[in-house]
């Protein structure tokens, strides 16, 4: 049976939008990158790559995606026929394969550290065997592979129930919950002694601490958090009906994206300052850090387990978008397509993952340019492949779609001003593709060759 997938409803493709951006670029990866590069300096080009480079990105994947209601292929074929711009979708659909595969190494480790937080595995540990049990979790291959395949079961099954029945009904579910979750996490660490100099690290810039790492991880951290570069977005949004509100759609997804940066450092900081730990312990902050934080409150692993069930919500939100692009691919539609493509990509991206996963175990002493098989998957994504694919999004839609179709497909179910459309134009047209372009520069290390 071929049918155009769609949305039911606008809330349902702003949280399932919503929930593809939010989550572990917002919850795992913006608190230990701003731990350790300064906090508030981090946290302001941050925000000022995400309103300026990735707001403008994510109108321009809604652009391509709803006006042709194609996948992330044919879209860019309908735009430009004859051209090869259709790679485009090919690069974002390679990306997400990588991504998820890595991704879901993580997903399994939250897994595993919720069963141990409600089977009492964590109460009463020092600092150091917490850090100890970390070690022994991620290195042992049974569990670590058996983790890896239970959120990748979980984020298929939920894929091949199609964009109604699975992606939008359980992001209607998951988004509130996680907010409430936050809510709950926040009044918790605001109230401890001492969570104000955990709230000055957030939001006091010290603009001394700014590296060009920091600002390359600052650009990266605002793809990452906003699945912008992988045509993510120009999936999701061939989806949308024509009469969709694309600029309020596009605000209120970045607002709450940023909603959550911020709720996640006001969730972590403050807990972490008040019992006078140290907020730059890299990844290992959540599965290391924090339950040595939690473990010191009243009723500590209660919030821990609630911690750690708004970090799975966050993730699998995240893992189906990225499924997704894939399977619509192949699937073109057709229902039975689409069960049999998401069981057999989603088993495959885990089988890709297995070195990920194995990574800090049997696997540890292999390495790829002098990273892990982790650490280089996530880098090859973050640094390379993300910019790389905004980059060419960034120049793709000035150049193959016309000004005044762009305006009138932006302007569609919305009272969007000539003003702020120019405003729009022009950071597509000039600001971002120069900025991606020089920070690419920057991770090749040209700068350093000249």
């Amino acid at each position: 049976m071929r049918e155009q997938q769609q949305w039911s409803s606008k809330l349902g493709f702003i949280l399932a939008a919503a929930g593809s951006a939010i989550g572990l670029g917002a919850i795992w990866k913006f608190p230990y990158i701003a731990g350790v590069s300064g906090g508030g300096a981090f946290f302001f080009i941050f925000l000022l790559f995400t309103l300026l480079l990735g707001l403008p990105l994510l109108l321009a994947e809604f652009a391509v995606g709803r006006s042709t209601q194609k996948d992330a292929i044919q879209s860019y074929k309908a735009i430009a026929p004859g051209t090869k711009w259709f790679s485009v979708g090919y690069l974002g659909m390679i990306t997400c394969f990588i991504l998820l595969s890595f991704y879901s190494v993580i997903g399994g480790w939250i897994i595993l550290y919720l069963v141990k937080t409600l089977t009492g595995d964590l109460n009463g540990l020092s600092q150091e065997q917490y850090g100890q049990l970390f070690g022994e979790t991620i290195t042992d291959p049974v569990l670590s592979v058996g983790a890896h395949f239970v959120f990748m079961a979980i984020t298929i099954a939920v894929v091949a129930k199609g964009v109604q029945k699975g992606i939008e009904r359980t992001s209607k579910v998951m988004m509130p919950v996680l907010f409430l979750l936050f809510i709950v996490l926040i009044f918790r660490s605001l109230t401890l002694d001492g969570a104000m100099e955990g709230v000055r690290f957030l939001f006091q810039p010290d603009f001394s601490k700014l590296t060009s790492e920091t600002i390359l991880a600052a650009l990266g951290q605002s793809f990452f958090t906003l699945s912008v570069g992988v045509s993510v977005m120009v999936t999701y949004s061939s989806y949308l009906s024509k009469e969709s509100n694309l600029p309020q759609s596009a605000f209120s997804i970045v607002g709450m994206n940023i909603f959550i940066v911020v709720l996640a450092g006001l969730a972590i900081f403050p807990a972490v300052f008040s019992f006078g730990l140290k907020p730059d312990a890299g990844p290992v902050l959540l599965f290391n850090v924090l339950p040595t934080v939690f473990n010191q409150m009243a009723f500590g692993m209660v919030f821990f387990a609630a911690f750690l069930l708004l970090f799975l919500f966050a993730s699998l939100t995240s893992a189906f978008s990225m499924l997704e692009i894939i399977v619509s691919v192949l699937s073109k539609g057709d229902a039975e397509k689409r069960t049999k493509w998401s069981w057999t990509i989603g088993l495959l991206i885990f089988a890709v993952g297995i070195p990920s996963a194995l990574s800090f175990g049997v696997w540890s002493e292999v390495s790829i340019f002098g990273k892990s098989i982790f650490d280089a998957a996530d880098y090859l994504v973050s640094n390379i492949l993300m910019p790389v694919g905004a980059l060419l999004i960034s120049i793709f839609v000035p150049l193959k779609m016309k000004k005044s179709a762009l305006y009138e497909e932006l302007s569609k179910g919305s009272s969007l001003s000539k003003g702020l459309f120019n405003v729009w134009f022009l950071l597509m047209r000039y600001v971002a593709p120069i900025a991606i372009f020089l920070v690419l520069l920057d991770v090749l290390g040209v700068w350093k060759l000249l």
